[in-house]
């Protein structure tokens, strides 16, 4: 259980929350929404203890599962099944039984073989002790559920990709069985059938959740209580109802709220037509004050009427010139480690051409992109830019800004012709104003992170954009702002991504199907592997 008194969040100098109340119990399951920027993530750091609240007290009861938009990278070493484990402190317990085995097959005496006997059977107590066998096989069945394949899960987690590494730190949280779970946009690089498992976990799931996604089906099906951050008041609406019927009272509250304020101020407009026709009278003066005062006080009682949420105005670069194929790719191969990722991708990148990357979670789409992008070399093949390129990448883990740097300071090194004054207007239209500008990158939401890399892609003129993910983490309005973009942008796009809806707003050409580099056109028969991939 989790309780807040008199909270008050800030990002900066910026309040984000304020004077917040409020008790979440065993059994609630809290959707957490509100547009990008509102302060979602941000507020549930506070809930899980990983910041502090700027003013007022959070009280954590029990154990506390919390899994980040971009979380902190575990020990590149371990094996899957290793940090899994963790999460219910079995994994130590794991080495030990595993270093007594070793100890047992390397004894080369009567004497070493029983101490080693001996040290495998403490280790054997204390792995059963934890859970020992069954828990282990629980872990596997998380770690599949997450769309995570038996044979990675003794890989270790320095040759995963970006979203495989996000699979298993959501198992391993999922596997420690907390109290309370705080899971900010966990479908990010999830496949359908890997929601779809998530989904049922949610559901039975008895203690308090709070979740943050842009996921609408997940949400539906498994929120019973909505808390909106509202940050036009700096405050958070606690519904008591599921997802559907808080958008049904949200749109009749708001109906109701207009209503009211028109008849108010239709009233208060007769009110004050008629005391400035009597207060030029002395007989009638006060009566004409009074009047007035009453128009004053029927307006001021009035809820406000909330504003439509600012929506980004987002427009891909006009791309600079260049020759028939700006970008190609010959014989690429990969690997990490012992794992081989890519092998023998060729690619063919047309002027204005429009291709879709697809293939299971571990494929290498990512990994294509990076070495498109020059982010890393190749371990074989070469990458072939062609005449008049200009790249343009968004990395789906933001790696393209840095944390410590400002917001302006992130759009400068990527735009350095841009003057301040030119930075400061093309930020405003991405909804970074004031001091936002000045925020580091570092304190950003997921969103907000996917809103600044696409500013700086505006300003490069480039002619191929290399897109991972473009439409993660975005509330509804900027995600068909980025849409509407891609739909309009004449240049040349690589893009990966799970969203349905993006691909079919790409209009691909073609697609490259990975791990086995098969390229075809683009046909229908492909859109049921976008949700896989």
């Amino acid at each position: 259980m989790i309780t807040a008194k008199g909270v008050d969040v800030r990002v900066g100098a910026r309040l984000l929350l304020h004077d917040i109340s409020l008790t979440i119990a065993p059994g609630d399951r809290v959707g957490l929404v509100g547009r990008n920027g509102a302060g979602k993530t941000t507020f549930t750091r506070v809930l899980a203890g990983d910041g502090a609240p700027a003013d007022g007290t959070v009280t954590r009861t029990g154990s506390v599962g919390y899994l980040p938009q971009d979380p902190r990278a575990a020990d590149p070493h371990l094996t899957v099944m290793e940090r899994i484990l963790s999460g219910r402190g079995l994994d130590a317990a794991v080495r030990a039984l595993r270093a007594g085995e070793a100890a047992m097959t390397e004894a080369s005496s009567a004497d070493d073989l029983e101490r080693a006997m001996r040290r495998y059977s403490r280790a054997e107590t204390e792995f059963q002790a934890a859970g020992g066998y069954p828990a282990e096989a629980e872990a596997a069945r998380v770690a599949v559920g997450m769309g995570l394949p038996q044979h990675t899960l003794h890989q270790r987690l320095g040759t995963l990709s970006g979203g495989q590494r996000r699979r298993a730190e959501l198992a391993r949280i999922l596997f420690a069985g907390p109290d309370t779970l705080l899971l900010d946009e966990p479908t990010n690089h999830l496949d359908a059938d890997s929601v779809a498992w998530l989904r049922s976990f949610l559901l039975g799931y008895s203690g308090a959740l709070v979740l943050i996604s842009h996921d609408v089906g997940l949400v539906t099906d498994v929120v019973n209580r909505v808390f909106h951050l509202d940050p036009q008041r700096a405050t958070i609406d606690v519904h008591n109802t599921g997802w559907v019927e808080y958008l049904r009272q949200n749109d009749a509250d708001e109906r109701r709220r207009r209503r009211e304020r028109a008849n108010a101020e239709h009233k208060a407009a007769a009110l004050h037509a008629q005391a400035e026709k009597m207060k030029a009278r002395s007989a009638t003066a006060v009566t004409a004050r009074s009047m007035a005062r009453r128009a004053d006080r029927m307006l001021a009682g009035l809820e406000p009427v909330r504003h439509a949420d600012k929506r980004a105005r987002f427009r891909l670069p006009e791309p600079q010139p260049c020759g028939r194929i700006p970008l190609g790719a010959v014989s690429l191969g990969k690997s990490y480690g012992p794992r081989r990722v890519l092998s023998g991708v060729d690619l063919a990148v047309e002027r204005g051409s429009r291709m879709v990357v697809l293939g299971l979670n571990g494929a290498g789409k990512t990994t294509l992109l990076k070495l498109l992008a020059g982010v890393e070399p190749p371990d074989s093949g070469r990458v072939v830019p062609g005449h008049g390129l200009r790249l343009g990448y968004f990395a789906q883990e933001h790696e393209t800004l840095d944390g410590t740097r400002t917001v302006g300071e992130n759009l400068l090194a990527a735009a350095p012709q841009l003057t301040d004054g030119e930075a400061r207007s093309l930020l405003g239209s991405f909804l970074f104003s004031g001091d936002d500008v000045d925020k580091p990158a570092a304190v950003l939401s997921g969103g907000e992170k996917t809103r600044l890399a696409l500013a700086a892609l505006v300003s490069s003129g480039a002619n191929v954009l290399l897109l991972d993910e473009p439409t993660n983490n975005l509330d509804p309005a900027s995600r068909g702002e980025v849409l509407a973009a891609l739909s309009a942008y004449p240049g040349a796009v690589v893009m990966v991504s799970h969203d349905e809806e993006a691909v079919e707003v790409l209009r691909p050409r073609r697609v490259l199907v990975l791990p086995e580099a098969f390229e075809d056109y683009w046909n229908p028969g492909y859109v049921d592997l976008v949700t896989l991939a």
